[in-house]
């Protein structure tokens, strides 16, 4: 694929023309969507750049699954530890080494970090801010590169503190919060999302002693009400301090050094002082700096920038994939949307992008939250009916052998077939055990097909087939109704 004759640049030290370094395409932003994107186009025969501002690895691997899933797997077993007298073990007094376990994930990072930049130095690597020029030329500090396409994949960043006097207190962000060395005395957490309640309990568990300020009446307020009020429920029982409802007014420091957030709650204001605060209500697309206006791309600074099902912005021949469009904050649909681009980009396709299965998530709690698919959140504001089927880990042989019985799995069908639109579970190694039913639905499985399908017992996954044959049931017995009458 032969890139287009660019224009003549004009000279940008001592009066000499710049040539610009052509390709056929460039990828902004060298994380896990960008690498996709970049390798399946150049499997294609394009040839590829990559323009990044460093450090290499991407967010993944440097400040996001990676690094937080090791410190949790950390206070995970601790918890497990501590509590596996209902076991019958008695295993004294455990602890963590705080410092053992900060060098452990440094070097895990380091070697996922490493095996990525090994991959993306295959490719030309500029590294710097990328600013477009036009629609076809990017400056890169003193490069001036051309390309006929493009594809953003610039990330996301920490949303701007925005609580009156927290930038004056000081505070921590997740990126932070993953490289200290040693755990805050105290800790409050604003925000009750994924990284609020992931790393809230981690600290918990290490021994801080931790409360969680959120607006919403319970935690992952984007979620269906029963996760949330569950895990909500769970967190409290483990001795965490979680205030609902409660609105951030602002944050003062007092005379002891002691940070201070003041809130409003049941219309009384009220206050939590601790050590350290971490700041985690979310995340914005990353980009500051790329000067989008010049090549025709339409964005905005908190939604990001605006695609269509084919990955293309406003400029047809400029792809955006990943937390940089606003949309899914989720590695694996950065992935797919990578190689949809690549593809699409390397060839002029018009490949679509397809939600149903891989808006997928998981939130890495103890216990996990995992969902597929519809949710009755999704389903009940689309008017769309659906039937609903339950079964709790606490009646479940294997969950209650293994002293493991917090949570709840959930499937959700259609009145009519009973395809399956949906599931979500809280409970033990839901990361896991949500995988059949992304199997299942991605062959479009009705729960009787389903409920058919032969699992090992005892095993914790056979518990899908109690919600299965439960919707099952109903739907015969709605049926036999229907034809007797």
């Amino acid at each position: 694929m032969a890139a287009e004759p660019g224009p003549r640049i004009g000279s940008l030290s001592l009066g000499a023309p710049v040539i610009p370094h052509r390709f056929d395409l460039i990828v902004i932003g060298a994380g896990s969507g960008g690498y996709a994107a970049a390798r399946t186009a150049r499997d294609l025969g394009a040839n590829v750049a990559f323009v990044d501002r460093g450090p290499l690895g991407g967010l993944c691997i440097l400040r996001g699954c990676m690094p937080s899933k090791t410190l949790l797997a950390t206070t995970d077993r601790l918890h497990d530890i501590r509590s596996a007298d209902v076991l019958g073990v008695r295993a004294g007094e455990a602890a963590i080494d705080y410092r053992a376990l900060a060098e452990r994930k440094r070097k895990l990072v380091r070697g996922w970090a490493d095996y990525r930049i090994a991959g993306i130095e295959t490719f030309p690597v500029f590294s710097g801010q990328a600013r477009f020029e036009s629609a076809t030329t990017l400056h890169v500090g003193n490069d001036v590169l051309y390309a006929p396409r493009f594809v953003i994949a610039t990330g996301s960043v920490t949303a701007p503190a925005v609580v009156p006097g927290l930038a004056e207190a000081g505070f921590i962000d997740s990126d932070e919060a993953l490289d200290l060395e040693a755990p805050p005395q105290s800790l409050v957490v604003l925000g009750g999302g994924y990284v609020g309640c992931e790393l809230g309990q981690f600290f918990h568990r290490a021994g801080v002693p931790t409360t969680i300020v959120i607006r919403a009446p319970h935690l992952l307020s984007s979620e269906d009400h029963d996760l949330g009020v569950g895990l909500t429920e769970y967190f409290r029982e483990e001795g965490m301090r979680v205030e609902t409802g409660a609105r951030i007014e602002r944050v003062t420091v007092r005379d002891d050094g002691m940070k201070v957030a003041h809130y409003v709650q049941d219309g009384e204001e009220r206050s939590v002082a601790a050590h350290e605060i971490l700041y985690a209500l979310g995340r914005v697309p990353n980009i500051a700096g790329l000067d989008l206006e010049r090549a025709g791309v339409a964005f905005h600074a908190v939604t990001g920038i605006a695609i269509d099902e084919t990955l293309r912005t406003s400029n047809p021949d400029i792809y955006a994939v990943g937390d940089v469009t606003g949309s899914y904050p989720l590695v694996h649909i950065a992935i797919q949307q990578g190689e949809i681009a690549g593809r699409n980009a390397a060839t002029g396709a018009h490949e679509r992008a397809d939600y149903r299965l891989t808006k997928t998530h998981t939130v890495f709690t103890d216990p996990q939250v995992a969902i597929v698919g519809e949710t009755e959140r999704s389903l009940t504001a689309a008017g769309i009916p659906f039937v609903r089927g339950t079964y709790p880990f606490n009646e479940h042989g294997k969950a209650v052998a293994l002293g493991k019985t917090q949570g709840f799995v959930k499937m959700l069908a259609a009145p009519g077939d009973g395809t399956i639109l949906g599931a979500s579970l809280i409970g033990p190694d839901a990361s896991d055990l949500i995988e059949p039913l992304i199997v299942a639905m991605a062959f479009n499985a009705t729960v009787r097909d389903y409920a058919r399908i032969p699992h090992l017992h005892p095993t914790l996954v056979e518990i899908w087939t109690y919600p299965a044959e439960e919707i099952a049931e109903r739907l015969q017995s709605t049926q036999t109704l229907a034809v007797a009458t």
